[in-house]
């Protein structure tokens, strides 16, 4: 985080002094330039026409139960099926776990994938990046998160960033690998803005909205004119890499912090009572309700955790044994909130006409094995799961895919994270051909070859 209008020093990593600069936390997501979206469009690589689409990933960290919640196995044997019943849904074609009532309400809206796998290792921070990027971590090369992509592509509408991660970045994994929510090789410049803070707590502020407690000699109404006061001695520092991408950034970063749209945006006090209680006052529930407001102030790209770590909370990591919870504590623990703020989101969206035009896809990890473990739990297995996707001109109640009787493998059109990054992207209007400055210069395709959107969700 760069500091401006402090009287201390502060060290680059080049060993350059430099006087504190403006506290802009946000420098490192706040986009691209319209002439770098204008150069996309003209390249084909944008889609103008579905400018308006934006995307809302709801990343289900820990990896919930497939066969617990959206692909049941009630004629499989007892050690496969679980403890729960399925119920029937708004849609003609699928049942649901009965943990998730409110989902069933609104089935006619979303689809389900049932065939989603991978062949990455089955560790927390390998499935996040695969999930979230397309492609594995391998060789060094950290791929960016799918709505840093759209950033680079697409750009920002407004005073707000293009991709906003809620309610903060994940943690640990377990695995020591990149979690995928970054701009990766594009660059820092690309990374989600941080939200950094619970918006169902009280007194909830975006702490990068906030002016800096470092104000000092210089006011808040003169930093754009800041770089007037700073005098020679930072002349070394002006021509390091650190300078030219805050020469780069400057603005957008004094437009976020002093925009009133943005900080209106942010407001959750500006939702009636019974907006937030619908959502849930939970602290995923306030993120999904801040992601439509996001969606509707014109940010493209929203991604939410519903949990940040699998070490120090109750997640979908059902492994049984303390201190993770057991497929029963599930539904006591994980199921309501999540049952209740998804179902809040999709008839938001649906009913101020914004649907259509946002998508909402649900993302895990991966799935968990077909059989009970001894402590009453699943443990990791990313050979089947099952990811769903609403709006965004997706067809809605239908089901795409099929496992195996006891959920363990896909038996129907396998569907690889390269294939639901694709999807993400059709949605948005972005051509899948397209190609992105990759490390060290090289051309990088934005999916791999051979890898299309899942056609079925939107025939």
């Amino acid at each position: 985080m760069f500091m401006m209008t402090g009287k201390g020093k502060a060290q680059t990593c080049n060993g350059t002094t430099r006087r504190d600069f403006l506290q802009a936390g946000a420098l490192g997501a706040v986009g691209l330039s319209l002439s770098d979206y204008l150069h996309a469009k003209e390249q084909g690589q944008v889609d103008p026409a579905k400018d308006k689409k934006s995307a809302i990933m709801i990343f289900n960290l820990g990896a919930p139960s497939q066969i617990d919640t959206f692909d049941m196995k009630p004629n499989a044997p007892k050690e496969v099926r679980g403890p729960f019943q399925p119920i029937d849904t708004a849609s003609p074609e699928f049942q649901i776990s009965e943990m998730f009532p409110m989902h069933a309400k609104v089935a006619d809206k979303f689809s389900l994938v049932r065939s989603c796998y991978h062949t990455s290792a089955a560790v927390h921070d390998a499935g996040w990046q695969m999930l979230q990027t397309g492609r594995q971590f391998s060789g060094g090369v950290n791929t960016p998160h799918v709505g840093s992509v759209v950033s680079y592509l697409r750009g920002r509408r407004t005073d707000l960033p293009s991709h906003v991660v809620l309610p903060e970045k994940m943690g640990r994994g377990g695995g020591n690998l990149p979690n995928g929510q970054s701009g990766g090789f594009l660059g820092k410049a690309y990374d989600p803005f941080e939200l950094s803070a619970d918006p169902s707590q009280e007194n909830f502020q975006v702490p990068d909205l906030l002016p800096p407690q470092e104000i000092g000699e210089v006011r808040l109404d003169r930093r754009r004119k800041m770089r007037e006061v700073i005098d020679q001695t930072v002349a070394d520092f002006e021509a390091s890499e650190n300078a030219k991408l805050l020469e780069g950034n400057f603005e957008s970063a004094y437009r976020l912090m002093t925009s009133t749209q943005a900080r209106e945006a942010f407001d959750l006090t500006k939702e009636p009572r019974a907006v937030r209680e619908r959502y849930g006052m939970t602290r995923f529930g306030q993120c999904c309700l801040l992601a439509r407001r996001l969606v509707d102030a014109g940010v493209r790209f929203v991604t939410i955790n519903t949990f940040l770590t699998v070490f120090d909370e109750i997640t979908w990591d059902i492994h049984g044994s303390k201190p993770f919870t057991s497929i029963e504590g599930m539904k006591k623990n994980v199921a309501p909130m999540y049952d209740q703020a998804y179902s809040a989101l999709i008839e938001d969206l649906a009913e101020r006409g914004m649907l259509d035009d946002t998508l909402v896809c649900n993302v895990a990890e991966f799935g968990r094995t077909p059989k009970v473990n001894p402590a009453g739990g699943r443990d990791h297995w990313p050979q089947c799961f099952t990811c769903y996707f609403a709006g965004g001109g997706v067809k809605g109640g239908r089901v795409i895919g099929a496992s195996d009787p006891i959920g363990a493998v896909p038996a129907e059109r396998p569907v690889d994270p390269g294939q639901i990054a694709a999807t993400i992207f059709h949605s948005l209007g972005l051509n899948l051909e397209t190609e992105l400055p990759g490390p060290a210069g090289r051309p990088f395709m934005l999916v791999d070859p051979g890898k299309r959107e899942i056609h079925e969700l939107f025939a």
